[in-house]
């Protein structure tokens, strides 16, 4: 089952039994493959001299190395587990003493976000989008985006976009999707999913168990529940342009290659409603 990894859990669950630090070491545990997106980031924002926003910047996957590219980076995320693990990740980063780049981590609701600072590059990346759990919040999220860009600054949203033969392994049986060790605990961790999907709705319903063991000790489970609003490759471009963003590019992976119907992700660069013809630097996005 490809990843939809989630970024926060449940409140409740969060403070009844204090897993938040566990889940966030997880989630960088099962992103551990997953940089490709990375140099996307970087090219784009090479473009410009202005600062950077991530919304739902997690444990830093993505802010950090754009920080340390000398970048002035602003990253916001509603759970302080994470934002805890971005802000050891930049202080342990190679080379930032001696860095240009800077950031500055924020713990808000990103729905209904209001920082003082314009951007000239506001990211919400690998599917954050559709952890909103509807239209409604959704939305929300992309004026956001708007609200805080600088008069030629550029939005970037990415998003997968599943095949029918993957929903067709959200019904609820359960599958384990990886084992790996876990070198901050010693521990050896295991990854079973079991999703169900409303087709009606296009939402779907993703609990995640994180068993951990050492040798000859019983397993310890950590739970998370995530509620998935999916949403087509046309749905997404009428979202963005309702909220007042202009498209830009529209490709179909972390290289910027051609939008086609068989694409399994979307990304999509847009500019504001006021954005002009400033020149940019190039992305060198070809040599991704």
């Amino acid at each position: 089952m490809p990843r939809i990894a989630g970024r926060t859990v449940d409140a409740p669950l969060r403070s009844a039994t204090g897993l938040g630090p566990d889940l966030a070491r997880y989630y960088d545990l099962d992103l551990t493959d997953e940089q490709s997106d990375v140099g996307m980031y970087l090219a784009l924002a090479s473009a410009s001299d202005g600062p950077i926003l991530e919304l739902a910047c997690g444990s830093g996957r993505i802010c950090v190395p754009l920080a340390g590219a000398g970048h002035r980076v602003t990253g916001v995320d509603l759970d302080p587990d994470m934002l805890s693990r971005a802000r050891a990740t930049w202080a342990a980063y190679p080379g930032r003493k001696s860095a240009a780049g800077s950031l500055d981590l924020v713990e808000a609701d990103m729905t209904n976000l209001a920082l003082d600072e314009r951007f000239d590059l506001v990211i919400l990346a690998f599917n954050a989008l559709l952890l909103m759990r509807d239209r409604e919040a959704q939305e929300s999220l992309l004026h956001t985006m708007r609200e805080h860009l600088a008069p030629d600054g550029r939005a970037v949203i990415d998003i997968w976009l599943p095949p029918p033969e993957d929903l067709a392994l959200y019904d609820g049986r359960l599958i384990l999707e990886w084992v790996r060790p876990d070198e901050q605990t010693g521990e050896a961790v295991s990854k079973t999913t079991a999703a169900r999907y409303e087709h009606a709705t296009m939402q779907a319903t993703i609990e995640t168990f994180f068993d951990a063991w050492r040798q000859s000790e019983a397993p310890r489970r950590t739970y998370r529940r995530d509620e998935i609003q999916f949403t087509s490759a046309a749905e997404l471009l009428d979202l963005v342009e309702s909220a007042g963003l202009r498209p830009q590019m529209v490709a179909g992976d972390y290289s910027m290659n051609e939008f086609t119907p068989d694409s399994e992700r979307l990304i999509v660069v847009a500019a504001g409603p006021g954005a002009g013809r400033r020149p940019r630097r190039s992305t060198r996005l070809s040599l991704l």
